[in-house]
């Protein structure tokens, strides 16, 4: 992993330009460019407030600020591991050129989605001040937040990114797991609507402890919907899992990429 993070820097420069170029092409020819940036999220949160406000009754206060809040760091997930699973398999040509870092095409894939999530961050303090609602001393833990998640994104992302190399099921698998993982994330619903117990398990235990999501979800919730800290033990899973993962999907990452060339 050291190693890792060692060229991630040394190639700064690099990942750089590619976060560059790749925020450039992905509204390129588009007449509203950038601003899809704000309205992709933006018009999802619409379209579950039509169903869940409309449809199906919900009845939380400032329901359209909680989903946002949900909504906004699962894009950059999910966009992130379902666009970073083909990230090696279609590059070849970059990695036959020699010395090419590997390892730069699926972080491009998170820090550009990373990006994209920063800027579209300030619409949730627009929806706050809307609502009426000031700072509080909590908003200081939004970055360690952003940091927890971006460890367990770049972990997820370098071992779907991987495995998809040989196996390229993996991509397509990914993807219809997404959908499965987004509605098992407390997003569109408070952690409190799950069950204590559910089957005889305890329901609510296993999905803030067993889904690192879910804590990490659960955490932007607390700092910015509720206003408050976020509880200690879904997020200290959340971060230890995150770090774990990472450790090992880099070291997996490591022991491939010598066969990155031949096989993608």
């Amino acid at each position: 992993m050291l190693r890792n993070l060692k060229e991630l820097y040394q190639y700064r420069a690099l990942l750089s330009a590619l976060i560059a170029r790749e925020l450039k092409a992905r509204y390129r020819g588009s007449s509203l460019g950038f601003l899809w940036t704000f309205l992709n999220p933006t018009l999802l949160m619409l379209v579950y407030a039509l169903i869940f406000s409309v449809y199906m009754r919900q009845s939380m206060e400032r329901y359209l600020l909680f989903m946002f809040v949900g909504l906004l760091p699962w894009i950059w997930f999910s966009g992130s591991v379902g666009g970073g699973a083909s990230a090696i398999s279609d590059r070849r040509d970059l990695l036959t050129k020699v010395k090419f870092p590997a390892q730069v095409l699926p972080a491009t894939v998170v820090l550009t989605n990373a990006i994209n999530y920063l800027f579209a961050l300030p619409l949730v303090g627009v929806m706050m001040i809307a609502y009426g609602m000031a700072p509080t001393p909590a908003l200081l833990l939004l970055p360690v937040l952003v940091l927890v998640q971006l460890c367990f994104t770049l972990g997820c992302t370098y071992l779907v990114s991987a495995i998809n190399v040989t196996f390229r099921d993996m991509q397509h698998i990914v993807s219809n797991l997404m959908t499965l993982w987004f509605f098992l994330t407390p997003i569109l619903y408070p952690v409190t609507n799950v069950p204590e117990q559910a089957g005889g398990l305890p329901a609510r235990t296993l999905v803030l402890y067993l889904n690192p999501m879910s804590g990490i979800i659960a955490a932007y919730q607390d700092v910015l919907y509720y206003q408050r800290l976020p509880s200690a033990g879904p997020l200290l899973v959340s971060a230890v899992v995150s770090a774990v993962l990472l450790v090992v999907s880099a070291a997996y990452f490591e022991s491939r990429r010598e066969d990155f060339a031949e096989f993608a």
